[in-house]
């Protein structure tokens, strides 16, 4: 089968989207598959497990939904697009966020095969939504399967788009993200480390967790806040949030390469996600539970598909300092109970092992070429 997967994202910018691109190329060349990713690069040459890239535009950064969007902005993009799509003659083209960004739309405008469309997002304010929403329904009958991510996904776009979807979600690296590995060296040192991971974004919550981070060190001083992610202008704030506090055992690591996160999660004794909302299913969760560690995180619908409270981590009203430090020291004071939520976190974690999530998407695959070939014998 040749499959051709159109990334809405820099492709060498490796957020939650390009990762689970990436993850699906993997496993389906592995399957012996012919797969090619359609994306805009800022990087020339990029490749995460060996796959043929063919780059369309040039990205650049656009605020979308509280955070920033590299998506590729060209007057020529839909002439590339045609002719990419002439020549490769792909059986299935797998266009994530298909409304998403100008060449994931013009990739179904310009598709003459088999369509498959993946949902990601969850918007509290889908303004692109309403505004093309009459376009958007006449485009959406191109799509012959339509999945998304998680509930909240599937909430989210069949609000403004009704239409038949299932849910296929995303999926983590067992291999990687494993309790069994090398640490940090710096941080094993005894203290306790609870772990943030993302970009630093308002929308992440960790405004909240580092006005609870004074609470829990006032009653629990052996402990470390370790905070991994890219980010420049918040970073500032929050390093000053840190200094006019006086708080201490606050370490900003900064951007972490993919190959060196697993180690990071390692480190950390319990691991936080504060955010506020704009999630529609939490992948770092889902890389610390594989890490097998306990997780504590807002109560949002994204979050709440992946977390069961009270089994494989606790989860909390967004925005409420004193229920996260609640959490956190609940944890922090009970070794066997971080033990036990990070062993059922773990399990759960190896059902979204990506080696099962391509074996789901590809079903949908084979079904739909089943049901064309099906069409052509009558």
């Amino acid at each position: 089968m040749k499959i051709g997967l159109v990334s809405p994202y820099d492709y060498a910018s490796p957020g939650g989207v390009v990762v689970h691109i990436s993850n699906l190329i993997r496993h389906f060349m592995i399957m012996g598959h012919k797969v090619k990713v359609l994306a805009s690069c800022s990087k020339k040459g990029v490749s995460y497990f060996g796959e043929e890239v063919i780059c369309i535009g040039k990205p650049f950064p656009i605020p979308s939904a509280g955070s920033i969007a590299r998506v590729a902005l060209s007057p020529w993009l839909p002439a590339q697009v045609r002719k990419v799509l002439s020549e490769e003659k792909f059986d299935i083209l797998h266009i994530h966020e298909p409304f998403g960004s100008v060449l994931s739309l013009w990739a179904l405008i310009e598709s003459n095969t088999i369509n498959v469309g993946t949902f990601h997002a969850y918007h509290t304010k889908p303004r692109g939504y309403w505004l093309g929403k009459s376009i958007l329904r006449r485009l959406l009958p191109k799509l012959q399967a339509k999945i998304a991510v998680s509930k909240s996904a599937l909430k989210f776009i069949s609000r403004h788009l009704p239409g038949d979807y299932q849910i296929i979600p995303n999926g983590v690296d067992i291999e990687r993200f494993c309790p069994e590995g090398p640490v940090v060296d710096g941080f094993a040192d005894g203290k306790l480390n609870i772990l943030f991971t993302g970009r630093l974004e308002k929308r992440k919550g960790l405004d909240y967790l580092l006005g609870t981070y004074g609470k829990v060190k006032e009653r629990f001083t052996d402990v470390r806040l370790i905070v991994v992610g890219p980010g420049t202008r918040l970073r500032r704030r929050y390093e000053k949030m840190v200094r006019d506090n006086g708080l201490t055992d606050v370490v900003f690591i900064g951007f972490v390469p993919g190959i060196d996160l697993p180690k990071y999660y390692r480190t950390a004794h319990i691991f936080c996600s504060p955010a506020t909302g704009g999630e529609s299913f939490g992948i770092t969760l889902l890389e610390a539970m594989a890490s097998g560690k306990p997780v504590v995180a807002s109560n949002i619908e994204g979050y709440a598909n992946v977390v069961s409270h009270k089994e494989d981590g606790l989860l909390v009203s967004p925005k409420d300092e004193e229920a996260i430090a609640e959490a956190l020291l609940s944890l922090l004071i009970d070794e066997s109970l971080r033990y036990e939520m990070g062993l059922k976190g773990r399990v759960k974690a190896e059902q979204y092992s990506w080696a099962n999530i391509a074996l789901k998407v590809m079903d949908c695959y084979t079904n739909l070429l089943g049901g064309l070939s099906l069409k052509k014998s009558l």
